[in-house]
């Protein structure tokens, strides 16, 4: 099995998922120190505390299995190679799309989930709602209207 199989698995202990966020994280920063482009550096330093969000929740008993299954395909989305813009090839500016979907997802959750859930679990220096309304607020310069619209249409 291979990491990114054994990741996606429901079965995946808490420290898989603890190393991959801890892995995003500092390809990331790494990335972010060397590029020039602050404006992506500002979104892409929330993809680790957006997946790890995603992966709590999906962990709690408190979320309703609905909700859970946009979860574990968020969560999937992030793990596994093949999504819209392939982080193996542009490196972790191909983690965009992975934060946008994941943020509508989030989006979609929040009205059938206790806000006081959703913030407990999260990591971020910003309040969760304020990050998900930036999120979706620059999701069309950050992905594309093309992209985007597609996004859109797997959270549906």
């Amino acid at each position: 099995m291979s990491e990114f199989e054994e990741i996606g698995s429901e079965q995946m202990p808490p420290e898989r998922a603890q190393r991959f966020y801890d892995r995003i994280r500092a390809r990331i920063q790494d990335y972010v120190s060397k590029s020039p482009a602050e404006k992506a550096a500002e979104y892409l330093l929330l993809v680790p505390d957006v997946f790890i969000l995603l992966w709590r929740l999906l962990n709690d008993a408190r979320v309703s299995a609905k909700d859970k299954v946009l979860l574990g395909s968020g969560v999937a989305y992030f793990v596994f190679p093949f999504d819209i813009i392939p982080e193996a090839f542009l490196g972790p500016v191909g983690y965009m799309d992975d934060l946008v979907l994941a943020v509508y997802i989030l989006n979609k959750i929040v009205v059938q989930t206790d806000m006081a859930v959703i913030r407990q679990h999260w990591s971020g220096s910003e309040d969760v709602l304020l990050m998900i309304q930036k999120v979706l607020n620059a999701a069309d310069s950050l992905v594309g209207t093309d992209l985007l619209n597609r996004i859109k249409k797997m959270v549906k």
